[in-house]
């Protein structure tokens, strides 16, 4: 019976904190894929597959058309803010100290995680280069929500 009331004390505070408004969001997953001429990251909708092919694609960068990223993220708030990922890219050809952007409108949908994709334009794509680090945020208006970086990120 004490372990009933516990959980219905954890759940109420936990409810309460988010109708509150605090705004809170999370980045989980981060995945960079390459993207052949026709569209595709991946021949079929095996993960073991999608590997492979990503791993083709890196020994034959001539196949690449572009990078996409896959963002899995989560964002809680009472507020109707508007949301929007986006993601910063420093490259191997790129001259300037500042990185590349790509943003993207979202839209919560729930309480669970969703996904979303960016897509690098394939121009930008060349004038990047190889990927050396990026880094992956979520944003409410103007607040950031949640960050990701990858290892070389400054």
């Amino acid at each position: 019976m004490r372990i009933f009331w516990i959980g219905l004390l954890t759940g109420m505070l936990c409810c309460s904190s988010w109708a509150a408004g605090k705004s809170s969001g999370k980045i989980f997953k981060v995945l960079p894929h390459f993207v052949d001429q026709k569209g595709r990251h991946s021949l079929s909708p095996s993960l073991y597959e999608r590997d492979a092919y990503q791993a083709l694609l890196k020994k034959t960068p001539e196949l690449i058309s572009t990078i996409r990223f896959d963002v899995q993220w989560n964002a809680r708030s009472a507020s109707k803010e508007p949301l929007k990922l986006r993601i910063e890219l420093r490259g191997s050809k790129l001259k300037s100290r500042d990185p590349l952007i790509i943003e993207q409108a979202v839209q919560r949908k729930g309480i669970f995680s969703h996904w979303s994709a960016l897509v690098l334009d394939k121009e930008k794509y060349r004038d990047l280069g190889e990927v050396v680090s990026w880094r992956a945020t979520l944003w409410a208006g103007e607040r950031q929500l949640a960050e990701q970086k990858s290892f070389l990120w400054q």
